[in-house]
């Protein structure tokens, strides 16, 4: 079976959206961003702060409970529904060491029925030592040796994808500059096996 690696955040799940709006916003009355307006991820720059500060807030969003409620991204979930007995799933995603059990719990509470495999590249943060066997999606990739497709709202890593002989789906978001819709992106998807 052909087998698909999902990022998660921004891709099965609204998490920037989520903080946004539920955290970053309630507690930046002054704001006059939109979330349409994020055009760079990381966006501590338009946000006006240091990546630390964003970082801590973003964190500090993804261990609360306004994480675990979240809910999948529809256009992402009904493709499950429909097509995600056809393929093999692989969860793929960067996140900090102390925020990966929460991730995966949500994960498999949303998506466990298909993904059986949660994995994730730990992200940098201060003062967190832990070894490092990739820093990156491709280095991990690579030494999986699986993986036919990644789906990702990162340009970066869906260019390393394809440096290793992956085909990608861009999952537009404000900061990719990506102009099909989720389900158009997904409808490729289902194209590109389609025989």
């Amino acid at each position: 079976m052909i087998t698909l690696v999902w990022d998660v955040d921004d891709v099965l799940n609204p998490l920037m959206r989520s903080w946004f709006e539920k955290s970053w916003l309630r507690r930046h009355h002054g704001c006059d961003l939109a979330y349409g307006g994020i055009s760079a991820n990381p966006p501590h720059k338009l946000l006006g702060v240091t990546k630390r500060e964003y970082l801590a807030s973003l964190d500090q969003f993804r261990l609360s409970d306004e994480y675990r409620k979240m809910k999948p991204v529809a256009d992402v979930y009904s493709w499950f529904r429909r097509h995600g007995k056809n393929f093999r799933h692989i969860a793929l995603t960067a996140t900090p060491s102390e925020t990966a059990a929460v991730s995966a719990g949500w994960v498999l509470e949303h998506f466990g029925m298909w993904i059986r495999s949660y994995n994730f590249v730990p992200s940098k943060r201060e003062g967190v030592q832990i070894p490092r066997y990739d820093r990156t999606k491709r280095e991990y990739l690579s030494w999986l040796g699986k993986g036919d497709v990644l789906i990702d709202d990162s340009l970066a890593n869906l260019k390393e994808a394809k440096s290793i002989g992956m085909q990608t789906v861009l999952i537009s978001q404000p900061w990719n500059g990506g102009r099909q819709t989720i389900s158009e992106s997904l409808e490729s998807l289902t194209l590109m096996f389609r025989s």
